[in-house]
């Protein structure tokens, strides 16, 4: 979905330890997928 937006991926990690992918986009948008699948956004606070 950010790609087809045209947003720009700043950050992209994968936690191996997890298998958690964090990606942060346009400098503002922090997005937390876990190894099941599901997504969340983070908030300022990172929670």
């Amino acid at each position: 979905m950010l790609s087809n937006y045209y947003r720009d991926i700043h950050l992209f990690r994968f936690d191996i330890n997890t298998g958690t992918i964090y990606i942060l986009a346009d400098e503002s948008i922090e997005i937390l997928i876990s190894r099941d699948g599901n997504w969340r956004f983070l908030d300022e606070a990172g929670l």
